[in-house]
């Protein structure tokens, strides 16, 4: 089955939860079959569903031949992946688990059952306490520990694992969440958009294994790690636009009046009020402008952040 023949996938019956396996894929041959049967016998009763990404090898052959149901998205990038994934499948439950097998199939009961009891809306498979030597690439674990010390102090939370593959979602967070990063950002984003929104998120320890021989990770350890960054900087300065915005407001307005205090006190005590240090003043005026024009626009960027929160909220109840 591809997008040719569906806009839509929905299952399950009124008796059970209907559980859907989602398994974004971009030239995953060597291990797809592989995960693809782990989850059957893990999960008898779900659907899997592998997104081929534009796979230049046998991936959504083998993937067919394992069973599965297999979509394609075409533009390249695992944001897009996540972002038909949710507009396209329709489930009361979600998992979503990279096609390299490097993630244990038989942890997805813990993932899902916070899902499952509505104790949860996203259920994170936690890798950096239990992996293997191979498992991440030089400076990869530093970079996780950095994102995850960012997104952490951006969102005052105590996430472990902010960029983990293995998740499992509620349907009330695939109804609710925007998606609009397009690549290995998008773990990111999620994490931050569902923590924003208040949506609560639960993490589970897995261990997370090794690729195996002839399988080569998608990820640019420079590039990726710089788009995750960007990510960051971009989220941070449109979800909390009068923290971002007032704080280089307080920090100009810090600088101008450090500027200022020559000219200040050249004017009162110099006979006539006669400025000496006439550039110091003018920087120290250009700078106190410019603080005012952060915390003015910081202030009227939140009201409008607060006021979309609210349309959102409705927007969503009414569909």
């Amino acid at each position: 089955m591809d997008a040719k023949s569906t806009n839509s996938v929905a299952g399950g019956s009124p008796s059970r939860p209907d559980v859907a396996v989602l398994i974004p894929c971009y030239n995953e041959e060597l291990t797809v079959g592989k995960v693809i049967d782990d989850f059957r016998r893990a999960l008898p009763e779900a659907r899997i569903i592998v997104f081929d990404n534009c796979s230049t090898d046998r991936t959504a052959t083998l993937a067919a031949e394992h069973g599965a149901t297999v979509l394609r998205e075409c533009r390249q990038g695992k944001g897009f992946v996540v972002e038909s994934m949710f507009d396209r499948i329709k489930a009361d439950a979600y998992v979503m688990v990279d096609g390299d097998d490097t993630y244990p199939a038989e942890k997805v009961h813990e993932l899902l059952a916070p899902i499952l009891a509505e104790d949860a809306d996203m259920v994170v498979g936690s890798r950096l306490e239990t992996h293997a030597a191979a498992s991440f690439r030089p400076l990869h674990v530093a970079g996780n520990n950095l994102v995850r010390a960012l997104v952490n102090l951006l969102t005052h939370s105590h996430l472990k694992d902010i960029m983990s593959g293995y998740r499992a979602f509620s349907r009330r967070l695939v109804d609710r969440l925007p998606v609009v990063a397009s690549g290995f950002d998008i773990e990111t984003e999620m994490t931050v958009q569902a923590v924003y929104y208040q949506m609560k998120i639960v993490e589970v320890p897995v261990a997370y294994g090794e690729r195996p021989t002839g399988s080569e990770s998608k990820l640019s350890t420079f590039r990726d790690g710089f788009l995750v960054l960007w990510k960051i900087f971009g989220l941070f300065r449109s979800l909390k636009p009068l923290t971002f915005f007032g704080s280089i407001g307080l920090l100009c307005c810090a600088a101008g009046l450090l500027a200022g205090v020559l000219p200040i006190h050249d004017y009162l005590t110099e006979p006539g009020h006669y400025v000496r240090h006439v550039p110091l003043g003018i920087l120290a005026s250009a700078l106190m402008i410019i603080a005012l024009g952060n915390i003015s626009l910081g202030i009227l960027l939140h009201t409008l952040n607060w006021r979309l929160r609210e349309l959102h909220s409705v927007l969503i109840r009414r569909r």
